[in-house]
């Protein structure tokens, strides 16, 4: 069974690279429909994974290429129905490119992108806004990339604004400072020379965001990735990490004045893009050699499905270091904005017990309440 699974995840992969959105939540649902259907029946099999893998008429062609590949090659018996002409058998391994051609085939695609999406997109009435706020990043078109640095824009406002509990002296403010007054009656000899005010000091918030860019998360790590170019660059006190199967620091390159531009600096610094996904090194690579940026005033945001890899004990150990000494730690997770989704794959299991936040990253709406989570 777990060769078939991981046949499965293979098969969404290689979905997934050739433009048809079969995230991993379309890959748990397609794993319990192939438990209720006849294995040894390849139309079974066919016509269970493409009505849970296929959303648009214009994937039939790709994913009827692709199962002609993979079913075949994986020995599922064929049927009595013959809908398609049998294609020879072709070897799994040729299917996959080396890692370093994925990486380079992504971040391709999403300059290609960031260049058509330099233009502002044009919405045209508040209820288009209103109903990309609940569209699921996987079906964004390129279009609305502008509208995701909107959202930050307003989430760094917010962030910048945000009043402490603390007050300071201040020329103009919301109560008399009765200590700085009586002070200054001192210099007077008791005549009143005017009162001193206060205000509340603003909050010194930093953030450290760390963004799973494993294959598992290509249709969301794109968007997020807009995400944190944007606010980094509205809201300095924000450092940006990306790990697949190694943990890169890319705050300096989305320091860059154009978004395509930091996406190509990201082409030639950061490897095993759009790889597997080691979110314990990952984590404990941060925690060996970047803890010195994490204080009482820090949140940690970790932007992963949760799919390791790697060793869960590791994960959990790393996490459980890092919330020490953070002031909170966030784990956004596209995967909570589907209402079947439960948090049992052995990463997210390790994990949850060090996080304060368990949170949905699937659509702008959930980006503009994760402000809400961001109050120390």
């Amino acid at each position: 069974m777990m060769d078939l699974l991981t046949h499965l995840v293979q098969f969404c992969r290689a979905l997934r690279e050739r433009g048809v959105p079969a995230t991993p939540a379309e890959a748990i649902v397609a794993a319990e429909a192939l438990a209720r259907v006849e294995l040894v029946d390849r139309d079974e099999v066919y016509l269970a994974l493409r009505s849970v893998l296929t959303s648009r008429v214009e994937d039939y062609v790709v994913f009827d290429e692709l199962f002609d590949a993979f079913w075949t090659t994986a020995g599922v018996a064929k049927g009595g129905c013959e809908r398609r002409p049998p294609v020879p058998p072709i070897a799994l391994p040729d299917l996959a490119p080396p890692r370093r051609a994925r990486t380079s085939i992504s971040l391709d695609r999403w300059m290609r992108s960031a260049d058509d999406a330099s233009e502002p997109a044009q919405l045209l009435a508040p209820s288009d806004r209103e109903s990309l706020g609940t569209q699921d990043f996987r079906t964004f078109g390129d279009d609305a990339l502008c509208e995701i640095t909107r959202v930050a824009a307003r989430m760094a406002r917010r962030l910048a604004a945000r009043p402490s509990r603390r007050w300071k002296r201040a020329r103009r403010g919301a109560r008399v400072h009765l200590r700085a007054t009586m002070r200054g009656l001192l210099g007077t000899g008791g005549d009143p020379a005017g009162l001193a005010y206060q205000e509340r000091k603003l909050r010194r918030t930093k953030l450290v965001a760390i963004c799973d860019v494993s294959g598992s998360m290509d249709l969301y790590s794109r968007f997020l990735l807009q995400c944190l170019f944007a606010l980094q660059h509205s809201f300095a006190r924000v450092e940006t990490f990306v790990f697949s199967t190694r943990l890169d620091r890319i705050t300096d390159q989305l320091d860059r004045r154009r978004y395509h531009d930091a996406l190509d600096d990201l082409s030639h610094t950061v490897r095993g893009w759009s790889g597997g996904t080691r979110i314990g090194e990952s984590l404990a690579a941060f925690a060996d050699v970047w803890m010195r940026l994490v204080d009482r005033r820090t949140i940690v945001i970790v932007l992963s499905d949760g799919w390791e890899t790697g060793d869960p004990e590791q994960l959990g150990a790393a996490l459980e270091a890092i919330a020490k000494r953070a002031g909170r730690v966030i784990w956004l997770n596209p995967l909570l904005g589907s209402p079947t989704y439960q948090p049992l794959t052995r990463g997210m299991q390790a994990a949850l017990p060090h996080v304060d936040i368990f949170a949905p990253a699937h659509n702008l709406a959930s980006l503009e309440a994760l402000v809400h989570h961001l109050s120390l």
